[in-house]
């Protein structure tokens, strides 16, 4: 049986996200289609063929499975909704009734596909209070291209250092004038070569600011995927980003910045004039730091085998299909539902408000 497949994402972030999903759906010789609710995710899209520029070609492409990279998804379109996520809990935002948004139901998906343990077990206390849906532990597709991947075994002469930062003002090292000062003086040392990505909500304004630093010992990348940049950097220089958990899946050490979740796989600085003693001993790779980020990942993410693409795809396949007649309707919904149909310009009564059901030929 041939199935329709949508990947469903907002900003240019999840693109890499999708990819692996794309290429094992492509590879089954299903059908698989992009769309996008965003402007800046959808000029990046441009590079592809199967892209549906309007929710209406959504509407009439009717998938079979959705595949969201997204919080939501819209409620109106068919096809089972299975949630990817956009990213690793960062920890970022501690809300009232779950201890951080990451795990927030917001009562559109049907499947959640989790990263790891640490994930798993908090989605499968919500599923009890919440029966609307099912969860299924995957791995996370984003990831399966560092797994195969072969590491160049030369080594980098001048030490490669992966500047990363999140958008959220308050977190982020980007907007700090005190790391920016710092990094100018180390650049200059030429000790360092670093590379820079920053998240495509950070200000245009700023990323301007970070790249007049660029030369010889200073890069910057104006890109989504930052698996190649992991492989070339030999420790990660950030601050709460959940590209942290992505870089410590190969076992090398990050430096954070004014990291408030005080984890021991990380090495932390609060004083920008300090930031070179914390890069040096990263450089280490000191192994009482090594050993906790093994013990750390097994939690985050204990597949090492690059094939959650392949499990997610699995999974979904098989529940489209399943019996579904012990799961609850989703919630009503009614204002997240409203503001969905305000942000696409499409306004209809239809929604799918139970698990999304294929019958067997």
């Amino acid at each position: 049986m041939v199935y329709k497949f949508l990947i469903y994402i907002s900003y240019s972030y999840a693109i890499p996200i999708g990819t692996p999903l794309e290429n094992e759906i492509s590879g089954r010789n299903h059908k698989v289609k992009w769309f996008c609710d965003h402007e800046e995710g959808l000029k990046k899209l441009t590079t592809k063929e199967n892209v549906l520029p309007l929710i209406q070609d959504v509407v009439d492409y009717a998938p079979d499975i959705v595949l969201t990279a997204t919080n939501n998804v819209p409620d109106f379109i068919t096809g089972l909704k299975v949630q990817i996520f956009h990213g690793f809990n960062a920890q970022k935002r501690p809300s009232k009734k779950n201890k951080f948004s990451h795990f927030r139901i917001r009562g559109f998906f049907d499947l959640y596909c989790t990263q790891g343990p640490s994930t798993t077990k908090f989605f499968e206390v919500q599923q009890q209070a919440h029966p609307h849906f099912k969860v299924v532990e995957t791995g996370w597709p984003k990831v399966d291209p560092l797994f195969s991947i072969t590491n160049d075994e030369t080594q980098n002469l001048v030490p490669h250092i992966l500047i990363a930062s999140t958008f959220t003002q308050r977190l982020s090292l980007a907007y700090d004038e005190e790391v920016f000062d710092e990094i100018k003086k180390l650049v200059k040392t030429k000790k360092y070569h670093f590379i820079m990505v920053l998240h495509p909500k950070i200000p245009k304004s700023l990323v301007e600011k970070w790249k007049t630093l660029v030369g010889d010992n200073f890069i910057y990348y104006d890109t989504t995927d930052l698996i190649p940049l992991f492989q070339k950097s030999d420790i990660m220089f950030a601050d709460t980003t959940s590209a942290i958990q992505e870089f410590v899946l190969q076992k090398k050490p990050v430096v954070t910045y004014r990291n408030h979740t005080n984890q021991n796989y990380l090495i932390n600085v609060s004083e920008a004039t300090k930031i070179a003693e914390k890069l040096n001993y990263a450089l280490t790779n000191p192994m009482d730091i090594i050993d906790n980020i093994k013990v750390f990942i097994l939690e985050l993410h204990p597949y090492f085998d690059g094939k959650s693409s392949k499990r997610v795809i699995d999974e979904s396949i098989l529940f489209l299909h399943a019996d579904k007649s012990g799961y609850k309707k989703k919630p009503l919904n009614l204002i997240r539902k409203y503001k969905i149909r305000k942000q696409l310009g499409y306004f209809t009564l239809r929604s799918f408000n139970k698990p999304y059901t294929l019958k067997n030929d």
